[in-house]
């Protein structure tokens, strides 16, 4: 079936034709003869030329009268222009109001980022948030089609279930029929139940934490892909989630370089990641972040920062002393660099802020503890593409981890750490098979015994060899976008104190 209208994405196969368009007015611009009307429809944005010699009065009267994120419909024809997005523009026959807008509550200007959030409803349509969720479902189709062409099968856990899977201290409590239940942590623990029947299972789906951390990496509620793979060791599941990475990477370059643009994503570091990635025991690991190389690094990023934040400066006060002279589209473009300079001077700060207390925790960090947001950073600093860590200590890992047969003290777990800063992407490691042990981590966590029966169960009939992890989808959307903050990869993220919109 034919569509009634052409998807702006599409317009480069249409040049020279005759096209219908609907969608929102993202920008104008023009003067009493002539108007330049932003349209945006969901797949991409269009010029359209209105010029008043070429249109009936009434859609020169909608195209002038038309307020940011009004809704209309555009008759033209398809013009080729290498200058504008797209490479096309539309020569407009006529224009149509499907809706008037009110005045937009988001313009232009620097929003503060509690009124973005608040607004977040509305915020989805700006161009950046369009290119991160174009971007978010790109990755999700990589995964799909990675654990499809592998022969793994999708399965769905239960979202409210009645044990931990991480520990209790972060478990969403509910009342289930007079019973108490939890939203789920993770879909392991019944992954491994359905890897027992079709030999590599993944779940997609999302996943709670109540934990009361108000660091950029972190959402109460967010996705998790969770494969678990039968007869599979530490080794294999390294492999595993080394060719995903890659295969996701791969994926989003061939398919998403214009939203990378739009958020001015440097993509050398996205195309460096390729195989193998480096492998580092927890032990290599906690003798790197206390040699003197990681303070070489260290300084060395706090010299590069100091010099960059003086060019921005100097930069910010020549476009300042110009400012007064400028015309109109020169202010518009010198308003806009600014909000970028002062951003960036911003994450300048923190870095200044930063530095002298990782490298303090950097040499004093002990053997035996866990890594924290900036151990990981710094771990990655070393290295140009994602590191596996793997052998922690076990007391630092889950009840469920397999120790290692050649050092009972730690775990067969890995971790994966994306570079730039954005830290622990994937985790998990190879499953304890034996009963008894599984039973006395239960009773040693302090977990109840009768709600992991059923978990005793899988090791009780055909227990084998097998492994799995956990890739946090947000993590991942925020790293390969290159963004600051975890809360501008999910439409509508939920953080500690934000449930709305």
């Amino acid at each position: 079936m034919t569509e009634p209208f052409t998807s702006i994405t599409n317009l480069s196969e249409h040049v020279g034709e005759r096209v219908t368009l609907k969608g929102w007015l993202n920008n104008k611009r023009g003067s009493k003869a002539l108007f330049f009307l932003v349209l945006r429809d969901g797949t991409g944005i269009v010029q359209c030329v209105v010029n008043q010699g070429n249109v009936d009065d009434a859609s020169f009267a909608v195209a002038e009268a038309a307020t940011q994120e009004s809704a209309l419909e555009v008759v033209g024809t398809v013009n080729a222009d290498e200058r504008q997005v797209g490479g096309v523009e539309i020569h407009t026959e006529s224009v149509t109001l499907i809706s008037q807008a009110e005045p937009y509550p988001i313009t232009p200007k620097e929003h503060g980022v509690e009124f973005l959030m608040d607004h977040r409803h509305l915020w989805l349509r700006s161009r950046r948030q369009w290119a991160i969720m174009r971007v978010r479902n790109r990755i999700i189709m990589a995964i799909h089609g990675y654990f499809q062409s592998e022969g793994y099968i999708q399965m769905d856990p239960p979202v409210l279930t009645g044990n931990a899977v991480e520990g209790t201290s972060t478990l969403f409590e509910l009342e289930y029929f007079d019973k108490p239940a939890y939203l789920t942590q993770s879909g392991q623990l019944h992954g491994e139940a359905m890897a027992m029947a079709h030999g590599k299972i993944y779940t997609f789906g999302p996943t709670f934490r109540a934990e009361k951390s108000k660091t950029r990496r972190h959402l109460t509620e967010f996705w998790m892909i969770e494969p678990e793979m039968a007869f599979y060791d530490l080794d294999l599941a390294m492999q595993v989630v080394e060719e995903l990475v890659i295969a996701i990477i791969g994926d989003v370059l061939h398919d998403c370089r214009d939203e990378l643009e739009i958020l001015e994503r440097n993509v050398s570091q996205l195309e460096a990641v390729r195989s193998p990635f480096p492998r580092v025991s927890y032990d290599e690991a906690v003798e790197l972040l206390r040699s003197e190389k990681t303070q070489q690094v260290l300084d060395a990023e706090l010299k590069a920062a100091t010099a960059e934040k003086d060019e921005l400066e100097e930069e910010r006060a020549a476009n300042r002393s110009r400012y007064g002279q400028a015309k109109k589209g020169e202010k518009r473009r010198i308003d806009t660099r600014e909000i970028a300079i002062n951003k960036r001077l911003e994450e300048i700060e923190e870095t200044f802020r930063n530095i002298p207390n990782w490298k303090k925790s950097a040499a004093n960090f002990e053997w035996g503890a866990d890594f924290g947001g900036s151990d990981e950073t710094i771990l990655t600093k070393h290295f140009d593409r994602p590191i596996i860590v793997h052998r922690f200590p076990a007391a630092i890992k889950a009840f469920y981890m397999k120790r290692d047969p050649e050092d009972d003290r730690l775990a067969l777990g890995m971790d994966v750490l994306a570079p730039e800063g954005y830290g622990e992407i994937v985790g998990g490691g190879e499953r304890a098979t034996d009963l008894n042990f599984l039973k006395r981590q239960v009773k040693e966590h302090g977990l109840p015994e009768k709600v992991f029966n059923w978990y005793f169960d899988l090791r009780r009939y055909g227990s084998v060899p097998h492994s799995g992890f956990g890739l946090g989808l947000e993590r991942t959307v925020a790293w390969i976008c290159g963004l600051h903050h975890v809360r501008e990869t999910i439409p509508f993220p939920r953080l500690m104190g934000r449930i709305h919109p």
